[in-house]
């Protein structure tokens, strides 16, 4: 409530505070208040994810720390479609293809409106059996977050809550940007990597040649599709980086909850991103299989 950065703090800017605020538009008549609620929640996202850590801050009982926390995580997720969404117009379609055409630096991608990865989010896994299903190639239990961003990192479309143990071509099978066929447009194709299949129907997506590549041409595409494919891992890497207490360390809470708070930062990127409050991506040494 005073002038201070408030990025320190709640990990993100005061004017993407003001837009989160009026998005959720909650004006409570009871409880502490919609907006001491949300600056709660944004700070247990930006500490971690201990209850007792924000009840001092904020001097209130655990138990309610973790009824808000739960609540405004359910209020921010409700506005996913106002934040997460396709191209809205013909001439924002176009912008994007024209973005993607610029990061490639060739004109073969003007029809790009889309690029598309998977990300493992690290969690405490379920007890039992159960729990082995969420380990992945890489040995940790996670969660699959698969998005879809434009050529400036924003999300356009977000799918999560597949165990760490499936397949990223799985997960896209099972999610409703494949199963709806809702974008892109007809002409129009979304890049990604080698661990999804070159597609036509119903998901027009296009790879890069596999190794080892025969010929320049084939070399060349894979060159500028890399330069223009890699935003999605920009993306995901300015929303670790923001959010680095949930992403770079295994998120302590149920599994069935992991989803909303994965879902939630995502929305939280894109309204940063609308404000112009950007956050470079921490160096991540990730192998691209």
């Amino acid at each position: 409530f005073n002038d201070r950065d408030t990025r320190p703090d709640f990990r993100l800017s005061r004017e993407a505070l003001r837009v989160l605020l009026d998005l959720l538009r909650s004006d409570r008549q009871h409880g502490w208040g919609s907006t001491i609620e949300t600056l709660v929640f944004l700070f247990w996202l930006a500490c971690g994810t201990s209850y007792r850590v924000v009840s001092r801050a904020f001097d209130m009982p655990r138990s309610t720390v973790h009824r808000i926390v739960h609540r405004v995580a359910e209020e921010v997720v409700a506005i996913r479609h106002q934040v997460i969404r396709f191209p809205n117009t013909p001439g924002d379609l176009e912008a994007v293809c024209r973005g993607f055409a610029g990061l490639a630096r060739h004109r073969a991608f003007l029809k790009a409106a889309g690029a598309i990865d998977g990300c493992h989010v690290r969690i405490k896994p379920p007890s039992g059996p159960d729990g082995q299903c969420y380990r992945n190639r890489k040995l940790f239990p996670s969660i699959i977050l698969q998005a879809v961003c434009d050529h400036q990192g924003r999300f356009i479309d977000t799918y999560v809550g597949w165990p760490g143990s499936v397949h990223d071509a799985r997960v896209l099978r099972y999610s409703p940007l494949y199963r709806r066929s809702m974008y892109p447009p007809p002409g129009h194709f979304i890049l990604a990597d080698g661990g999804y299949p070159c597609l036509q129907h119903p998901l027009p997506l296009i790879t890069p040649y596999k190794r080892p590549v025969q010929g320049v041409g084939a070399q060349r595409f894979n060159l500028h599709h890399s330069r223009a494919r890699s935003i999605i891992e920009r993306a995901f890497g300015m929303m670790k980086t923001r959010f680095r207490s949930i992403f770079l360390k295994a998120l302590e809470v149920h599994h069935t909850f992991v989803p909303h708070v994965i879902t939630a930062c995502a929305i939280l990127h894109n309204i940063c991103l609308g404000v112009g409050d950007i956050m470079a991506p921490e160096d991540e040494h990730e192998e691209d299989d």
